[in-house]
């Protein structure tokens, strides 16, 4: 229970109200946590009830290893609690305040944080023009607020519930939906390594945090002696649009993944337009570099890897030290497009 989610300031903020007497925990009924995160403040007092909700693979397997019940995808029902730790993309988020009311039912408190720095002032003004005026508390450079005497905008909150609704984005070539990765466009790295992608990979291959499933796609419209391809995406709501986006293809894995932890299978060549950061804005050159490892771990001999990243990222070193062959495909608009070859 312990580990760097224990200096997650939202999280604790999230939970003060309760610490100072503000909010009481249900008697009974339970509480649903909506995006939740582990932390010492889930363990530091009894919840009973609490059910979690969480599509992110990392995050959600911590739950799950402190005991918590976790599901990945939306939970059913009403709760007297609906805590909620919003994203910073504004159209998911409005979704989401209005899934926690709709969870809340008539009479449930919702109950929200973000970081200032994360449009918390913006989140707070978004969840009482849904449901009437709020309560706040600050902490830690964050702000929780929290629903009172519930004045709910029936028709607003139908207008916000669809508003993460998936929808067709890139000249109506790619399903897609507001909060995953780059949601309404092929992004610029992405484009550059397609751009320059080897036409010549053959084989089985994967493409590691495959997003929507964009390079996959690429992957198998050019490369003609591709037999298959496995996608690993650790976001559930991402693999869902990337199910959708390579229906009726026989040849096709998905595979809801935190790739970090490793692959069970080998492969002929493995694509990827890695992480560089995980549920906050800070930088993680740590999660490529581990990319870059369980990718040259799950390569066959003469296996390929091929990646784009940001042209200020360090993967050259690790690149020198897990493949016999490096060379840089392309690099330009801050991007850079690398292969490395297995000896």
């Amino acid at each position: 229970m312990s580990g760097p989610r224990d200096t997650d300031a939202a999280l604790e903020t999230l939970f003060h109200p309760f610490a100072t007497g503000a909010l009481a925990w249900p008697r009974e009924g339970g509480a649903l946590f909506l995006r939740a995160r582990d932390g010492w403040p889930l363990h530091a007092r009894p919840l009973p009830g609490l059910v979690a909700e969480q599509s992110y693979k990392p995050a959600f397997d911590a739950l799950q290893r402190s005991g918590i019940t976790t599901h990945g995808d939306d939970v059913e029902g009403t709760f007297p609690l609906v805590l909620v730790l919003p994203p910073r993309q504004r159209e998911e988020a409005r979704a989401l305040f209005a899934r926690a009311l709709m969870h809340a039912g008539p009479s449930g408190v919702v109950v929200a944080c973000m970081p200032n720095d994360e449009g918390a002032k913006t989140g707070q003004a978004d969840l009482a023009r849904l449901a009437g005026q709020v309560n706040v508390l600050s902490k830690s450079h964050c702000r929780v607020f929290w629903t009172g005497a519930r004045s709910t905008d029936l028709a607003l909150l139908e207008e916000w519930r669809v508003l993460d609704a998936p929808r067709f984005v890139a000249g109506d070539t790619l399903l897609s939906r507001p909060g995953v990765f780059a949601w309404d466009r092929v992004d610029k790295a992405s484009a550059l390594l397609m751009q320059h992608l080897p036409t010549d990979l053959a084989g089985e291959g994967a493409d590691l945090g495959a997003g929507i499933g964009v390079l996959a796609m690429d992957v198998l419209a050019r490369c003609k002696h591709v037999q298959a391809i496995d996608l690993y995406e650790a976001e559930g709501r991402a693999l869902a649009l990337a199910r959708q986006n390579l229906t009726g293809r026989a040849n096709v894995g998905f595979h809801w993944h935190d790739v970090t932890q490793g692959l069970s299978k080998q492969y002929d060549f493995i694509v990827m337009n890695p992480p560089f950061h995980a549920q906050s804005r800070a930088d993680r050159p740590d999660l490529g570099r581990r990319f870059i490892e369980v990718a040259a771990q799950a390569l066959r001999a003469r296996g390929r890897l091929i990646m784009v990243a940001n042209r200020h990222l360090p993967y050259e070193a690790i690149l020198g030290e897990r493949f016999a062959q490096v060379r840089v495909l392309a690099d330009e608009g801050g991007f850079k497009v690398l292969e490395g070859v297995r000896a």
